[in-house]
């Protein structure tokens, strides 16, 4: 449901000389749900200037498939999957695009696909997507958990891919919903999505993101924390290889009195030309009191020739917190363990892929679906016998 544009917000300049400059504050950028509402990507936006944009203008460019396609989804009495028309209510609810490829994929879509869960009783479901093809699609999401209900929903994607879409998640009142995405995509996919996840109260929300696969995978989880007592843990997991590029640009918004939220992205890097990206912004605004709150990202890498852009953002409009604090760090393996680890008459190829395995394994423990789980480290494992990369 397209909305009309608003401009960019904007204040007088204290000194005078400048005119008027942006209000730099994370909850006033632009939004619109029209493609046609924002420029050409430059790739010198703040959004855009840590990725290569020319290897996906198709997806920038109007005219993007839309059209539904398939989809296999496991079966629970409590859960429904089915295709929902552009008027369905839900949608627009949890947020709106801030960058063209998420505008312009809102701007495509002809149907969305929507998981419904209701029910108190916890369950799983697995959604996967594995025939998207090759042509620029774009595509919207709707997962709503209804209030009180238990879900842990896994997207899976794999296969082909050219894709830019938005999933909207939206928790009524005490709900407890695990969002799992997880993109094992062909390796030249291309896959930029923006999650918007709107937490009512008392609603407890974990999303995670795990990114192995793909030329160019974005996921942007943007986390608004409505309802008083509110509470989000932000995962993620990735793991480049040569020529891959893995980016995440997380947003956690506090917006309600004693609201929670922890985040925690790790990822490793081997081969050269391996680069991720995990900027982490969290806002506390003005009806935030008693949040407590807290983001991190880790990195380690494997090889030369590999790079990591790590930027924590911390913004706070009342005193009236609990604690709130960031932390970031990027590095090479720890000679200590290694050391020991050898001492103990592991060769030193193993004791490396231990330390890896145990430093990535702290996210996939905390899922809470044993069987992806095990496939992830599964998947870890056969990232770590390819020491040259892709």
């Amino acid at each position: 449901m397209p909305t009309a544009a608003t401009p960019e917000p904007a204040v007088k300049n204290p000194d005078g000389r400048f005119g008027y400059v942006p209000v730099q504050t994370r909850s006033a950028r632009f939004k619109s749900t029209d493609v046609a509402d924002f420029e050409a990507v430059t790739g010198r936006e703040a959004v855009w200037k840590y990725i290569p944009i020319t290897k996906f203008a198709d997806l920038l460019a109007e005219g993007l498939d839309g059209s539904s396609y398939a989809v296999e989804s496991t079966e629970h009495a409590d859960v429904t999957v089915d295709w929902v028309d552009r008027d369905d209510s839900r949608i627009g609810s949890a947020g709106s695009p801030e960058e063209r490829a998420s505008a312009n994929a809102w701007t495509s879509f002809e149907k969305a696909l929507a998981v419904t869960v209701t029910g108190e009783e916890p369950k799983e479901i697995t959604v996967t997507r594995s025939a998207l093809g090759n042509g620029p699609r774009g595509a919207h999401v709707i997962i709503e958990a209804k209030p009180f209900s238990q879900a842990t929903v896994i997207l899976q994607n794999s296969g082909e891919a050219r894709l830019t879409e938005n999933v909207e998640i939206i928790l009524g009142e005490s709900a407890n919903l695990t969002v799992v995405t997880v993109q094992e995509w062909d390796d030249e996919a291309v896959h930029l999505s923006n999650h918007f996840a709107s937490v009512g109260r008392d609603a407890r929300l974990k999303h995670v993101v795990v990114s192995l696969g793909g030329r160019i995978v974005r996921v942007n989880p943007s986390i608004h924390l409505a309802g008083s007592g509110s509470d989000i843990d932000a995962l993620g997991l990735y793991f480049a290889d040569a020529g891959q590029h893995l980016e995440q640009q997380v947003y956690v918004f506090h917006d309600a009195p004693r609201s929670r939220s922890r985040v925690n992205y790790k990822g490793a890097l081997q081969g050269t030309g391996a680069h991720t990206v995990w900027i982490g912004d969290v806002l506390i605004g003005s009806k935030g009191a008693g949040t407590d709150s807290y983001e991190q990202n880790r990195n380690l890498v494997l090889t030369e020739g590999t790079r990591a852009d790590s930027v924590p953002n911390l913004e706070i409009e009342t005193g009236d917190i609990v604690g709130a604090g960031h932390a970031s760090a990027t590095g090479r393996f720890d000679d200590e363990q290694l050391f020991y680890l050898q001492s103990r008459g592991i060769t030193e190829e193993e004791a490396r892929r231990l330390v890896v395995r145990g430093f990535l394994t702290d996210i996939v423990a905390r899922i809470g679906a044993p069987e992806l789980e095990q496939r992830l480290l599964l998947a870890i494992e056969a990232e770590l016998l390819s020491t040259d990369g892709k």
